[in-house]
C-alpha cells in the first residue's frame, strides 16, 4: 500500500510509503490520501492527524513521470493534488508534518522537523517552476525567500527551514516521532468541537483585514459560547479556581 494509515488513540497518523521514489507522490498515492483524509475528516475521536514518510525522507514532491504524460493527464494529477491540499486544509483536525530527510513544500498547519531535514522547492531545476507548492510557501514564509526558493531552486537546511518559519520546532532525529506526537498530544487534550472551530476560524480570518476579522472573531465566539459543550468547560474550570 502507497499509504498507511493508522492509530493510537486520538492520534492519526499517515504514512507516505514509497521509500524507493523518495515518497513522490503519483495519482495511486493521492486517491490512496483522499480516501484516508475523508474517512478521518468524519470522525471525531481522532483529534490530531500526523502524516510522515518512510524511509528516511518525508515526500520529494510529484513523480516527475507523471508530467510526461498528455496535458490532460498532466491536468487530472494536479487537479486531484489540489483537491487533497483542500482536503487537508478544511480537515476539522489540525495536521502535523513529521519531516524527516527531503521535503518539498507542504500545507500541514504545524511541522516538526529532524535536524536532517532538508526543504525546497526544486522544480525549476527541472525545468518546471513549482507552481502549486509556491501557493501555500508563500503564505508561509515571507514574499521574496518564497521566490528565491523557487526562483532559484536551492534546499535549505532544518535550522534556515525554522528560522523563516517553515516549521514550528527542529529535533534530533532520534527525538523526532516523539516531538511531534508530544505537540500532538498537547492539542488533543481539548474537545474535537474546540479545536475544529479554531482551525476553520484561523483560516478563514487570514484572508480578511484585521477589522472584518475582529468582527468575524466577536460574532464566532458569541455563538461558540452558547454551544453547551463551552458552557461545561467555562464552569469546570471556574469551580476549579474556587
Amino acid at each position: 500500500m502507497s499509504v498507511l494509515f493508522d492509530r493510537d488513540g486520538s492520534l492519526g497518523y499517515i504514512t507516505l510509503n514509497r521509500p524507493e521514489k523518495r515518497n513522490a507522490l503519483n495519482f495511486e498515492m493521492l486517491i490512496r490520501l483522499k480516501e484516508i483524509l475523508s474517512d478521518v475528516s468524519k470522525d471525531e475521536s481522532i483529534k490530531v492527524v500526523i502524516i510522515r514518510g518512510s524511509g528516511g525522507n518525508f515526500c520529494s514532491g510529484h513523480d516527475l513521470s507523471e508530467l510526461l504524460k498528455d496535458p490532460m493527464e498532466v491536468k487530472r494529477h494536479f487537479e486531484l493534488c489540489g483537491s487533497v491540499m483542500r482536503a487537508i486544509r478544511e480537515l476539522p483536525q489540525p495536521v502535523i508534518a513529521e519531516v524527516e530527510g527531503y521535503a518539498v513544500a507542504g500545507v500541514c498547519d504545524l511541522a516538526v522537523a529532524s535536524e536532517d531535514a532538508k526543504f525546497g522547492l526544486p522544480g525549476i531545476k527541472l525545468g518546471v517552476f513549482c507552481f502549486t507548492p509556491v501557493v501555500f510557501v508563500s503564505r508561509n514564509v515571507s514574499v521574496k525567500r518564497a521566490f528565491e526558493l523557487a526562483i532559484t531552486g536551492e534546499m535549505i537546511d532544518a535550522k534556515t527551514a525554522l528560522d523563516w518559519g517553515l516549521v514550528n520546532r527542529v529535533v534530533p532525529k532520534d527525538r523526532l516521532e516523539e516531538s511531534a506526537k508530544e505537540l500532538a498530544e498537547k492539542i488533543s487534550r481539548f474537545s474535537f468541537e474546540a479545536i475544529s472551530s479554531g482551525k476553520k476560524f484561523f483560516y478563514n480570518q487570514l484572508e480578511m483585514n484585521e477589522f472584518n476579522a475582529l468582527a468575524y472573531g466577536i460574532n464566532t465566539i458569541s455563538l461558540h459560547s452558547a454551544s453547551e459543550y463551552a458552557r461545561k468547560e467555562i464552569r469546570s474550570f471556574l469551580e476549579r479556581r474556587r
